[in-house]
């Protein structure tokens, strides 16, 4: 399910981006990556199932899916019904790494770790499982400009501002941050 919505919002980017750039007279190649990120199997996030998922439900067909298939489980979730949960584990390495430094030191703009990117595992020997969880997709994006040693890395969002404390009665925006600030945060 996760593999086909990054396909989804990769595609209409990789459109947009192309089109824009058409507008412009730019001869440029865009190219999407499906992403795989190397997760452990051990992290703590699959004892801890944090990450609301896909459609909401009532309580009575929550409760209905989680007798039917007892590895589901459901939270509410704000007030708007109940959502799937799912493992939230830290992104250890991104398998596609080298083919978007390929395409990047080309020249190329690509759209990469859609989503977080698709969680694996590592079985050994190279062979990769998927599993039932969700890369937050910031740390999945830090993770890939940290690889790529990339001079910036930049999180579009329509949030006014980053927060320290957010939602406390010490909540501050911040209007410039970088590494040494955030180590003292």
């Amino acid at each position: 399910m996760w593999l086909n919505e990054s396909r989804y919002i990769g595609y209409h980017l990789q459109q947009s981006i192309e089109n824009e750039l058409k507008s412009r007279k730019v001869d440029k190649n865009v190219a999407t990556v499906i992403t795989q990120v190397i997760v452990d199997k051990n992290d703590e996030a699959f004892k801890y199932l944090t990450k609301p998922v896909g459609m909401f439900y009532t309580k009575e067909e929550s409760e209905k899916n989680s007798k039917r298939k007892r590895d589901l489980h459901f939270v509410e979730d704000a007030g708007r019904g109940y959502r799937r949960v799912v493992a939230s584990p830290q992104p250890i390495k991104i398998v596609e790494l080298d083919t978007v430094k390929q395409l990047a030191d080309s020249g190329t703009i690509v759209i990469t770790v859609g989503g977080g990117g698709i969680p694996v595992i590592d079985k050994g020997e190279g062979i990769l499982q998927g599993v039932d969880a969700v890369i937050d997709k910031d740390k999945s994006s830090a993770k890939l400009a940290k690889d790529l040693e990339a001079d910036m890395l930049v999180i579009l969002t329509a949030v006014e501002k980053v927060y320290i404390n957010f939602n406390k009665d010490n909540q501050q925006g911040l209007d410039f941050m970088n590494l040494k600030m955030r180590q003292s945060i």
